[in-house]
């Protein structure tokens, strides 16, 4: 029996290293972060994509509610595949792929082309679960907060750098077709990195075992009450795509007939019965014989981060679409203006969640996680406050003070998912962060029928919530058994 933090090169953590796991770290980063420059490389454009194709508003919102509609499955799918196929593969074939809808959305010339283009992207807004894997078999428990903050908030901050960057380009190459050039270049950045990627990073430091699931199908539990209750977490993914079919269905914006929205809702139902079909295949053993004590870990673990997930990433992504036209009608700003303040919300990415991480790593995974989640209850309770008596640069400290507590929560919740269950790493990390998504449709859902204040206090409140929550979570502590195919057990250590 070996007892190990795995064979992880003790080089130490240095950012401006390039050698090593800060290689891996950097490369990843970078993966992710080009994922999300194509995730979000239409909504900076808005203007001359409607300009140039002729599309309405409201086929505009549809488009921008189909980029992140695939999202919420496709983490839990690709979450699912890293753990069994490794990351350098699924990383690099998801970036190559995901290029393919990029410049079919480069070349549409109707609604229904870019429809369908948008809603296969949302595919690669699942990526970064991908990196959450690849990071954890390269850190020790020590550095990993800080390393996995890194390679989130680096790489989220692609949203930022598409919005910086992607309309002065459209304009250097001129003329209607502008923007299709700049969505095509971004779509050649993710095919190339793809061949960057797999050629230049491995699952695993030389040496280390890269362990896989027994069986793919759905996430392994380890008691008969953790197989209900991840049954019950499943419900909230399958009513936000149900929630976002309502949003597409004639009493939304009517892009789908009534008996096609019927037959999604049909659909899902079924998916979920085949889903708990599945996942009870997996599982069936625990119905026999209980597992060892030593193979055990507890499901709330999991169910708690989701929660957390759902109040951080999911009111930033919600918060992120709104925040422009939120400064501009309170304050009576032009929209570059409104613009500019409110990406000083998806700046703080870039040191926010690696300082989560980093204050995870060294007072303790659930103390930050205490602290972090009632800062951002308290940061929201403040912003549905802001009214037009305001002074601007109060508002935009009290949003970027908020914004650090949502992002280092962000950090912070991701400094605990490697150190659950090694080998089920990835589908963790793909539930949690389809929380998140599940987080930005119900927020985005409850703005269009409340007014800002109201939206605030309604996240400010599920972050209470999340507080509660975090109460039954058990620090990660000791060992994680994980068994080598040879039959010999490792116990990953995760102090």
């Amino acid at each position: 029996m070996d007892t190990k933090g795995t064979n992880m090169t003790a080089e130490k953590f240095n950012l401006l290293s390039f050698q090593g796991k800060m290689r891996t770290l950097h490369l990843s980063w970078m993966a992710f972060f080009i994922t999300f420059v194509v995730w979000f490389n239409m909504a900076p454009l808005k203007e001359a994509i409607v300009g140039d194709t002729g599309i309405s508003i409201a086929q505009w919102k549809t488009l921008l509610i189909l980029n992140v509609a695939l999202t919420i499955p496709a983490r839990v799918i690709i979450g699912a595949l890293t753990d069994k196929y490794g990351p350098r593969l699924v990383y690099s074939s998801l970036l190559a792929v995901c290029s393919i809808p990029c410049f079919a959305f480069a070349l549409a010339d109707n609604f229904t082309q870019m429809a369908i283009a948008r809603f296969a992207l949302g595919f690669i807004g699942a990526g970064f679960v991908v990196g959450i894997r690849m990071v954890s078999e390269w850190f020790p428990p020590k550095e990993l907060g800080t390393a996995e903050g890194v390679y989130g908030g680096w790489g989220n901050f692609g949203s930022a750098a598409a919005a910086f960057t992607l309309p002065t380009l459209a304009i250097v190459f001129g003329g209607d077709d502008g923007w299709r050039y700049a969505i095509g270049i971004t779509g050649i950045m993710s095919l190339c990195f793809s061949v960057v990627y797999y050629k230049s990073v491995s699952d695993t430091p030389k040496g280390s075992t890269y362990f896989r699931p027994k069986k793919l199908g759905g996430l392994e539990v380890t008691s008969k009450g953790d197989f209900f209750f991840l049954l019950v977490m499943k419900t909230p993914m399958y009513l936000a795509l149900a929630l976002l079919t309502w949003k597409l269905s004639p009493e939304g914006v009517s892009m789908l007939s009534q008996s096609v929205a019927t037959s999604i809702y049909v659909g899902l139902a079924l998916l979920y019965v085949y889903d708990a079909y599945s996942t009870f295949k997996v599982n069936k053993e625990v119905f026999v014989k209980p597992v060892a004590e030593i193979h055990r870990y507890q499901f709330k673990q999991v169910a708690v981060l989701n929660i957390l997930y759902f109040a951080t990433f999911g009111s930033e992504l919600a918060v992120v679409s709104m925040l422009p036209a939120f400064f501009a009608d309170t304050f009576e700003l032009s929209m570059a203006t409104a613009g500019l303040l409110a990406g000083m919300y998806a700046f703080m990415n870039l040191m926010s969640r690696p300082g989560g991480g980093l204050i995870s790593d060294k007072f303790g995974r659930k103390k930050t996680l205490l602290i972090l989640t009632a800062g951002l209850a308290v940061g929201y309770f403040c912003m549905s406050q802001i009214t037009s008596a305001w002074p601007i640069w109060l508002a935009v400290l009290t949003v970027m003070a908020c914004s650090f507590f949502v992002q280092s929560g962000e950090g912070a919740v991701f400094a605990v998912v490697p150190l659950i269950k090694r080998r089920l790493t990835g589908q963790i990390a793909g539930m949690t962060g389809a929380y998140g998504n599940v987080g930005a449709v119900t927020y985005l859902t409850i703005y269009s029928i409340v007014d800002t204040s109201t939206f605030f206090m309604v996240i400010a409140g599920t972050a209470v919530l999340g507080f509660v929550a975090l109460l039954f979570m058990n620090e990660p502590s000791g060992t994680i058994t994980e068994v080598k195919e040879d039959g010999s057990v490792e116990l990953i250590n995760v102090n």
